[in-house]
């Protein structure tokens, strides 16, 4: 608990160490020691903070290990991951290793896969690692916006805002991410849909107290931050939420929103959506001229399947077809990621869904 304590003292000291930097041009870094590295930001570069470690200094993970479910590793029932499939590859990305080290690059087939997640806005997104016809990997730059990992690809050595799935500095400015779709739940929902899931190994060559969670109580303390961001008081401030993303504008769904309902499906940005979940998932799809026609029926019971449509087709939480005529096919996923509440309106015009 000591070690915990102070790397967040150190923390908070680096933010004010960071301050004098706010009386900066907010597009141009007159510090940057590199002249490889273009010093053009697209982002305000005073809302921009040194997070402590420096750049790798918090190690991402390459093509790491994974165990299967009968395997021994400490993960409780209701430990939160991050769920990746990839025909029958099936993956858990676990909270309590992302929390060390925010962002992992593998190789799932045919997919070359990041999935980053920022501990500091509980954002955990999927990114294609193929840019421009080129692989890479991304690594943790130790840098922050509006208290939002900023990776960074070690191709170009340019900045990217996580929440913004886009790259904010360096030779890739303006550049975005090719989204992968991934789903956050518990362990015990995860692997009662998929029991020949696997999750990370533990062993992962770094020495980190995995389970113990580095900020103490910061994701269920509404009035402790880091780092400064705005702030929406509209709802508790890190309660988790799913947000759908349009160009700079989203809208966010509470699981107490589909608690009773468990599907929604509405309009938003002039696209039909449909939003479904319970207490322990949500997940979103954006309904097309293929799909839009169809009458869907939430039909969870532990499975992954979730949905049965009028044509008797069943989709699960993926939105791929397994069964039915349209078997095969997949509903088109829509740019949406799960985060702390306070996270989305720091980035986004943001409407709350209302039942």
């Amino acid at each position: 608990m000591k070690k915990i304590v102070t790397f967040i003292i150190c923390a908070i000291l680096c933010q004010y160490s960071c301050s004098s930097s706010s009386t900066q041009d907010q597009n141009t870094d007159p510090n940057n020691e590199n002249p490889s590295e273009s010093s053009v930001w697209s982002i305000p570069l005073a809302d921009v903070f040194d997070g402590g470690p420096g750049r790798d200094g918090i190690p991402a993970l390459e093509n790491p290990g994974f165990v299967s479910v009968e395997d021994e590793f400490a993960l409780l029932d209701g430990d939160l991951i991050l769920g990746y499939k990839n025909g029958d590859d099936i993956r858990a990305y676990q909270h309590i290793v992302l929390d060390w080290h925010e962002i992992v690059n593998d190789n799932v087939g045919d997919v070359s896969i990041a999935v980053t997640y920022c501990p500091l806005t509980g954002t955990g997104i999927g990114w294609n690692r193929v840019i421009k016809g080129k692989e890479t990997t991304f690594g943790v730059s130790g840098l922050l916006y509006n208290t939002n990992l900023i990776p960074f690809d070690r191709e170009t050595k340019s900045n990217w805002a996580q929440i913004l799935n886009e790259s904010v500095n360096g030779q890739l400015i303006g550049e975005k991410a090719e989204l992968i779709s991934l789903v956050e739940t518990d362990w015990k929902t995860w692997r009662t849909m998929y029991p020949n899931t696997k999750a990370l190994s533990l062993n992962t060559g770094f020495s980190r107290t995995y389970g113990v969670y580095p900020y103490v109580d910061y994701k269920t303390n509404n009035n402790f931050f880091l780092f400064p961001v705005p702030k929406d008081d509209r709802l508790p401030l890190k309660e988790r939420v799913l947000a759908v993303i349009d160009g700079t504008n989203a809208r966010v769904y509470r699981f107490i929103d589909l608690a009773t309902e468990n599907l929604v499906r509405e309009t938003f940005m002039g696209k039909e959506y449909l939003v479904v979940g319970n207490e322990n998932f949500m997940v979103s799809f954006e309904l097309d001229i293929n799909s839009g026609s169809l009458q869907f029926d939430y039909v969870f019971n532990g499975s992954a399947i979730i949905l049965r449509d009028n044509e008797n087709n069943e989709w699960n939480i993926f939105g791929e077809a397994v069964s039915g005529p349209r078997s095969g096919e997949k509903l088109k996923s829509s740019s949406a990621f799960m985060g702390y509440w306070f996270s989305i309106p720091a980035f986004y015009t943001t409407e709350i869904y209302n039942n």
